[in-house]
């Protein structure tokens, strides 16, 4: 398996428990939110632990998500999972289509103006109500740029790990 193969990305996070079979609810940051269940095996990793689980079930409740994880099978389980980050290989995840890009692997991508003007490095991404917003990172300077496509995102180039913009560097 590649390095790239091998890279994880975030796919959401145990914020909580429901009931007392040993259901926890999360988090998901896949689009929609239950693509989450199709990506595993899930990586469980907490700041004393990391291991891998598949089998995950899971529906919505409300404005939240509950799962079964197998293996966690009452109240007491579930709760010592809470803020434990699930995390997916990257190669579980399918190709994007043509103009959708998956942030992980944007992040560490060289950023510059249409001018040729280096902006630093993607440090990461963020969702507003309107658009992403694109973080380019240059020692101690950070600008943020709507990633929206032709308009300020002018080209990504995975292969050369460089994305240009067209955003007036004094910004």
């Amino acid at each position: 398996m590649s390095a790239d193969e091998q890279r994880r990305v975030l796919v959401g996070k145990i914020v909580g428990v429901s009931g007392t079979a040993g259901a926890i609810k999360l988090e998901s940051w896949t689009e929609p939110r239950m693509q989450i269940f199709k990506y595993q095996p899930w990586i469980l990793k907490s700041a004393q632990t990391e291991r891998e689980i598949a089998g995950c079930r899971g529906r919505e409740q409300g404005k939240g998500m509950v799962a079964a994880l197998p293996g966690i099978d009452d109240r007491d389980q579930a709760a010592s999972l809470i803020g434990t980050e699930i995390w997916v290989l990257r190669s579980a995840l399918p190709k994007p289509k043509p103009g959708e890009y998956y942030w992980a692997d944007l992040e560490g991508m060289d950023v510059f103006t249409v001018d040729g003007q280096s902006l630093g490095q993607v440090s990461h991404l963020f969702a507003t109500g309107a658009n992403d917003v694109l973080v380019a990172q240059d020692g101690e300077r950070q600008r943020m740029v709507p990633f929206v496509l032709e308009q300020y995102v002018k080209q990504v180039d995975l292969d050369a790990r460089r994305i240009v913009v067209d955003w007036d560097p004094d910004f």
